[in-house]
């Protein structure tokens, strides 16, 4: 099956993190349920996950479509350790988006960016080694 490649390698990179959205928007409800109306405490996260809803599905899936063009040129780095590298470029972006939406950042948020990036960087790595490369099977890209 080697017609629309590519497209299929979209698909496949956009599928586990559509997946996981459902589950982080049903988090995301009844915690600020629980939080806004319970507790009477206004919190703006809702700003702050346009960012993961709209671009994230996108971003991995064009993600694995360059990982299977590099890789078709001999690219030689394993699907987990190209994934892994994914927070390092899209961390940035996030933290601008959060200060874009004007939440305060404490004096040691780097600190605690890097150490999230780093944990990121592992939870990627797992996330693209077996959820994204089961899909990529599935859809016979062939690699």
């Amino acid at each position: 099956m080697s017609k629309h490649v590519y497209l299929r390698a979209y698909m496949a990179g956009v599928t586990v993190p559509s997946v996981l959205l459902v589950f982080k928007l049903v988090c995301f409800c009844v915690f600020i349920t629980s939080v806004t109306f319970i507790r009477h405490f206004p919190l703006p996260v809702e700003r702050a996950m346009v960012f993961s809803m709209a671009l994230g599905p996108l971003l991995w899936g064009l993600w694995n479509m360059l990982y299977v063009a590099l890789r078709r040129r001999g690219y030689l780095f394993p699907l987990g350790l190209h994934g892994a590298v994914f927070p390092l470029l899209v961390g940035p972006f996030e933290s601008a988006t959060v200060r874009a939406f004007g939440f305060d950042i404490p004096r040691s948020g780097p600190a605690v960016f890097l150490f999230g990036v780093v944990i990121a960087m592992v939870f990627y790595y797992l996330l693209w080694k077996y959820l994204v490369g089961f899909f990529n099977e599935l859809a016979e890209i062939g690699l």
